[in-house]
């Protein structure tokens, strides 16, 4: 090697030493600026998480209370015709948080890079567990409801043979027709009551696996919130989640003031879909300091939770919210109701899809 290409060599070998220590130095700069800007980002963070849970609670209480006080509000009566189309527009909220929100962010999860893809990256686990949970709630909406029927049927058939065995031993005396007409004798319900008593238990088993379905997500939901360190992620899902815990509860609501609960068990209702989200928020700010969306383990139990409750609010919103009162007659023999109410469902579903630009 001559002196020429010794002395080239020393100046190449510098100036490589050179820039890597210039690159080492920016690197180190670059890192402790990110950890300042992401200690003062925690702090606004924090600040932006506690409004959130304040603002989803308020919506959510809003939104589930105002159905409940159909009696002073007229509008949110179910039998008045208005009730159809706010039902109808909170439907379509419901089901576009399923199709637009949920499933996609369950595909996201179950199919990311961190997860093992000789498991994971063969078979379509989210579609499978949204299938999977859809058919279960099928299954617990027609066992329970067969379940509720055989025991009604049970308790009027032991009632009517208990009347049969009092009009025999009384027959000829006046004291069974008075004591009937005292409202004191047990007699067997009517094909319409039965009817009645039917649609009323559906109704309550609805509103249950509905309210069931919408917390399970809401947790989910509430803990990616509360466990995000970044303002600009917060901010909008803030709005956004107020926005679709409003209507969310709104449908919700309506379908607890159809099944006629008692007002301690609406009460309970309303006060436990209210505080999920924000309990949630509250949980992912207790774990932020553990919690790593991009873990195997939380990828996959958000994957799973949110596949089941994307087929859970799919199914309730089709066929328990939207296809009951759209198939019923008092809404197919009046063109006014049932435009109104495609129209409301429309608008529903476009203002959740519209809202994923934020969340």
């Amino acid at each position: 090697m001559t002196h020429l290409q010794a002395c080239f060599l020393n100046i190449f070998k510098a100036s490589s030493l050179l820039i890597l220590l210039h690159y080492s130095a920016m690197v180190t700069c670059e890192c402790t600026c990110e950890v300042e800007d992401l200690e003062h980002g925690k702090g606004e963070a924090l600040k932006f998480k506690l409004g959130s849970i304040l603002s989803i609670l308020v919506a959510g209480a809003i939104g589930v209370s105002l159905p409940l006080l159909g009696k002073k509000i007229k509008a949110f009566r179910p039998e008045n015709d208005i009730f159809f189309m706010i039902k109808a527009f909170a439907a379509g909220v419901i089901l576009a948080t399923g199709f637009i929100h949920i499933l996609p962010d369950a595909f996201k999860s179950l199919t990311s890079p961190c997860l093992s893809q000789n498991l994971w990256g063969r078979f379509p686990f989210t579609g499978f567990v949204a299938m999977m949970s859809a058919i279960g709630t099928l299954m617990v909406d027609s066992f329970a409801s067969g379940f509720y029927k055989r025991m009604h049927f049970k308790e009027s058939k032991t009632a009517n043979n208990t009347d049969e065995e009092t009009a025999e031993e009384h027959e000829g005396h006046v004291h069974v027709h008075t004591h009937a007409t005292h409202g004191h004798a047990h007699v067997s319900a009517s094909p319409s009551e039965d009817l009645a008593l039917s649609e009323l238990v559906r109704r309550r088993i609805i509103s249950q696996v509905l309210e069931l379905g919408i917390v399970v997500h809401s947790i989910i939901i509430g803990i990616s919130l509360g466990a995000s360190q970044s303002p600009e992620t917060i901010k909008p899902l803030m709005a956004a989640l107020s926005f679709h815990q409003f209507f969310e509860g709104l449908g919700l609501g309506g379908c607890i003031t159809q099944a006629q609960f008692e007002s301690a068990s609406m009460v309970m209702m309303a006060t436990f879909f209210s505080l999920t989200t924000p309990v949630g928020i509250a949980i992912g700010i207790g774990i932020s300091s553990i919690y790593s969306e991009n873990r195997p383990t939380a990828l996959i139990v958000e994957g799973i939770f949110n596949g089941a409750s994307a087929g859970i609010l799919i199914y309730m919103a089709l066929v328990d919210l939207l296809a009951s009162d759209f198939m019923s007659p008092r809404m197919q023999s009046n063109f006014r109701i049932q435009l109104g109410a495609n129209v409301s469902l429309l608008l529903g579903a476009g203002c959740m899809t519209f809202m994923v630009k934020w969340a």
